[in-house]
């Protein structure tokens, strides 16, 4: 495969897929989760690889789905992934077809949990948004201590359809988390227990190195069956259905009366202005939002 979005590298036991749209922070298009899906099984069909790392080109991990694809073309454009059929595409907003296409690239995302091999998230700058599902998704992640990672959307416009904040940091740490949509540096995530550690930006490269070359010494048998034994006991929590209604809920923000706000928003003043006024601090879209009790359905 001719991969569009990342480069696919082996360097002996090792294999690396770097993210590779620099110039948008590695933002995530149509093409890149089925593209991280097809390099992670080439790797794990790979005979001589043990242990994939997975990084970004450029300055950043990976700063979410490209906003200025998504957010700021016009129109709502229901129906396939982000709600994306195409430019003029007037027919309602449809959930299922919502759900079909964001639930794919949710599984792609999640071909990095399941991976054989052990995978690495290598974050050496922001792994915002969507990035920070791929990042979590690894079973390891070593971030810079001046790295960022969070998930903003969850304020408007987003719910993290991998799910794993809950599952990395326990119901409390996850609701802090998602009920702020703040940033967290490289050292505070290692605080919270959301990543292994963290380390200086320039020491970061030896370290991911020392840990990858640790566990591609041990074969592949081995490997295979540690990383089965703890995910099943993931599976056995729950994880299947939490992301099915992670899912559901993604495409149902981006379709709440504020979601409308933000996509109207960026529309009118670019996805990084309506960014700004989401993050913040001040309430989002009062002037949108609807009364719980007047969705009260009263008996006469």
């Amino acid at each position: 495969m001719t991969y569009q979005t990342l480069v696919y590298a082996v360097d002996g036991r090792v294999a690396t897929i770097t993210l590779d749209r620099p110039g948008r922070m590695n933002a995530i298009n149509l093409e890149m989760p089925g593209e991280i899906a097809d390099a992670v099984e080439r790797a794990n069909r790979d005979d001589a690889v043990h242990v994939i790392v997975l990084t970004g080109a450029g300055d950043g991990f990976c700063s979410g789905y490209d906003l200025k694809e998504f957010a700021e073309a016009a129109g709502e454009r229901p129906g396939s992934q982000l709600g994306s059929a195409g430019a003029g595409d007037t027919r309602p907003w449809d959930p299922m077809a919502d759900f079909f296409g964001m639930y794919e690239y949710t599984q792609h995302f999640m071909s990095l949990w399941r991976s054989y091999k052990p995978t690495i998230a290598r974050v050496h700058g922001p792994a915002v948004a969507g990035g920070s599902d791929i990042a979590l998704c690894c079973d390891l992640v070593i971030m810079a201590e001046e790295a960022v990672i969070g998930y903003p959307p969850a304020r408007v416009w987003g719910c993290p359809t991998t799910a794993m904040w809950v599952y990395r940091l326990g119901a409390e740490r996850a609701k802090r988390m998602l009920l702020t949509g703040d940033l967290v540096d490289g050292r505070e995530a290692a605080r919270l227990g959301l990543v292994l550690e963290a380390v200086p930006r320039a020491q970061l490269d030896a370290r991911v190195a020392a840990v990858a070359a640790r566990i591609a010494a041990v074969p592949k048998n081995q490997l295979m069956m540690q990383k089965m034994m703890v995910n099943q006991a993931y599976d056995a929590m729950g994880l299947a259905n939490t992301q099915r209604f992670a899912t559901l809920f993604d495409g149902i923000t981006r379709h709440s009366p504020e979601g409308v706000w933000f996509k109207q928003r960026a529309e009118e003043v670019g996805f990084k202005q309506a960014v700004r006024e989401r993050d913040g601090g001040a309430p989002i879209a009062p002037e949108a939002s609807r009364s719980l009790a007047g969705w009260t359905v009263r008996k006469e």
